[in-house]
């Protein structure tokens, strides 16, 4: 069994929202954008028994709580589905969708503030043959973990990881391996958030610039 870095502490999440404006043109400046940005090369790990999965995170978006209208934290919005976007940083939150599919945040920020990253697309780098296997219909390696739904059908991960510290042993999350510049970082609008007003124009989604693990619908 490969034996895993340590993970990422609890203070790498640990997102302090500003007041004033972020450099991204989002008109009020968590840092949890910043932080969406940090996770692009990190390694998502999912242990299954004695079994070891690891991907590359490649694609991430931020969402930022109350004042975001594709948040589903939206005005301050509290539910049985979303309570673990209320969590300190450090947690997983897990949520299904479209009714087929689930999709695993990294929650930032003070506990109650409620912003989370939405992992969108990873690059398989262990444990290959298990994630083929837990995706049966990808053609090409690059199609196994090329979106949200397919990252966690790939790894194994459901609402049972849902509210999971990232520093513990089932699921988490360990820094780059890899040197990522800048000018290799690509910045869009989210995907797939269209009825969110202003919001769905605001630059927030992160990827590495021609990663071929990527989701595949750019804006």
């Amino acid at each position: 069994m490969k034996r895993a870095p340590a993970p990422l502490p609890r203070s790498f999440y640990a997102a302090n929202p500003r007041r004033g404006p972020h450099a991204s043109g989002v008109p009020f400046g968590p840092e949890t954008v910043d932080i969406a940005r940090d996770l692009l090369g990190c390694v998502l790990w999912r242990r299954l028994g004695d079994e070891l999965l690891a991907a590359r995170i490649v694609e991430t978006e931020a969402y930022l709580g109350a004042n975001d209208r594709a948040s589903h934290a939206r005005g301050g919005l509290r539910s049985a589905r979303n309570r673990s976007m209320y969590l300190a940083g450090g947690h997983a939150y897990v949520y299904f969708t479209y009714g087929m599919h689930f999709c695993m945040n990294v929650v930032t920020a003070e506990e109650d503030i409620a912003e989370a990253v939405l992992l969108r697309a990873a690059e398989p780098i262990h444990g290959i043959e298990t994630i083929r296997r837990n995706r049966p219909k990808a053609k090409r390696d690059s199609d196994l973990l090329s979106g949200p739904g397919k990252l966690c059908m790939g790894m194994a991960i459901n609402r049972e990881q849902d509210g999971l510290p990232l520093d513990g042993k089932a699921l988490f999350i360990t820094a780059r391996e890899v040197v990522i510049e800048d000018q290799e970082i690509e910045v869009t609008s989210r995907i797939g958030i269209d009825n969110s007003g202003e919001a769905s124009q605001w630059p927030l989604r992160f990827l590495i610039r021609g990663n071929p693990h990527v989701s595949g619908r750019k804006r």
